[in-house]
Formats: C-alpha cells, sequence, structure tokens
C-alpha cells in the first residue's frame, strides 16, 4: 500500500515541507527560487496522486487520510514561514488567517461527516480556489528579491501574490460556507444524506 505510487507522492509532499521551510528560511533570493520551486513540486504531486489513484485503480483508506493531511499541512507550513518572516504585510495576515481558519473547520466537519459515512465532493470552484491559493504561495515565495534575479524586478511580485491571497481567502470562505451548511443540515437531520452543492473543496 505504501509503495503505491499514489501514496508515494502523497508522502512526498510531506517530505517537501522541512525542505521548503530551510530554504525560506534562508532569505536569499537563490533559496526563495528554490524554496517556489520545491512548492510547485509539492503542489503538482496534489493533482498527479489523485490522477493516479484513479487511472490505476489505486484508491486506498490510507491515501483518502493522508492526502487532505499533506495538502492541510504544505499550505499551513508555508503561510506560518511567510507570516514568520514578514513576508507578508500587516494586512496580509487577515487572509492567511481566514485560510488557516477555514483548513480547521473543513478538518472538524470532515471527520464529523466521516462518522456519518458521508463524503463532500470536490467541486469546479474548489479547484478554483485550490489553484489560486497555490499560485498566491508560490509567488510570495518567489518575492520581489527572487523576481530581480528572474529580470522581474519591475513587477511588484509581492504585492501581487498577497493579492491573489485575498482572492483565495475569498473563494475559502465561499467553499467553506458550503461545507458548514452541510454539516449542520446533517447536524439538525441524522438521517439526511447530504450531497454538497457545489463550491465544496475536500
Amino acid at each position: 500500500m505504501l509503495s503505491d505510487l499514489p501514496n508515494v507522492l502523497t508522502l512526498s509532499r510531506m517530505g517537501a515541507i522541512p525542505v521548503l521551510v530551510l530554504l525560506a528560511a534562508l532569505r536569499t533570493p537563490a533559496a526563495d527560487l528554490a524554496a517556489c520551486a520545491v512548492f510547485a513540486a509539492a503542489a503538482v504531486t496534489d493533482w498527479l496522486d489523485g490522477h493516479y489513484a484513479r487511472t490505476r485503480s489505486q484508491l486506498s483508506d490510507f491515501g483518502r487520510m493522508m492526502d487532505p493531511i499533506a495538502d492541510k499541512l504544505l499550505v499551513a507550513a508555508t503561510l506560518m514561514m511567510l507570516v514568520g518572516e514578514r513576508r507578508l504585510s500587516d494586512a496580509g495576515l487577515f487572509p492567511a488567517l481566514v485560510i488557516l481558519l477555514r483548513e480547521l473547520l473543513v478538518s472538524g466537519l470532515r471527520e464529523f461527516l466521516a462518522g456519518r459515512r458521508l463524503s463532500l465532493p470536490v467541486s469546479r470552484l474548489a479547484k478554483w480556489k485550490t489553484g489560486v491559493q497555490m499560485g498566491a504561495l508560490g509567488t510570495l515565495l518567489v518575492g520581489d528579491a527572487g523576481a530581480r534575479v528572474l529580470g522581474l524586478g519591475f513587477l511588484p511580485v509581492s504585492a501581487i501574490g498577497e493579492a491573489m491571497l485575498w482572492v483565495a481567502a475569498g473563494l475559502t470562505l465561499l467553499t467553506g460556507w458550503d461545507y458548514l451548511t452541510a454539516g449542520l443540515r446533517q447536524a439538525r437531520d441524522p438521517e439526511l444524506r447530504v450531497r454538497v452543492a457545489p463550491g465544496l473543496d475536500r
């Protein structure tokens, strides 16, 4: 089971986290670019593990458990590094908090609904949220210093990344609200087999 390619990809995403944290802590332009590359590679495995699990019929309980955990650890570690290294403005702290708190909310609701043998499907809006969020974090990891190395110093890369983070936070609230209302409906009526409206993410 652990040797199945989808699970290897999921575990590799978790293994990338300490490397990402170390590179981001170095605070050099080259390290920033390397951190972004590690983050991008880890983000790609999020799509690949699901793709291979479906196409190779290697779906497993281990994968279903670890995949969302790996996603949330990657996002949380990256956000905490950006905040801790003061690579976000004071205003940028708010979308970061929204994203982190929503992840805690969703984790609790998933556990509750899993106990009732319910799952929440991923919608197109949720996929957009994930894409914008990953793009924002990657852009923030590059930062203005990394952009200068790439010859893009004329672009306000950090400001662009922070604007994307605000958009991701807005989408996060929408998809999180869908989760919350689904959980509340199920709590009021245990016999209800909830099928979540469009907007749900894992």
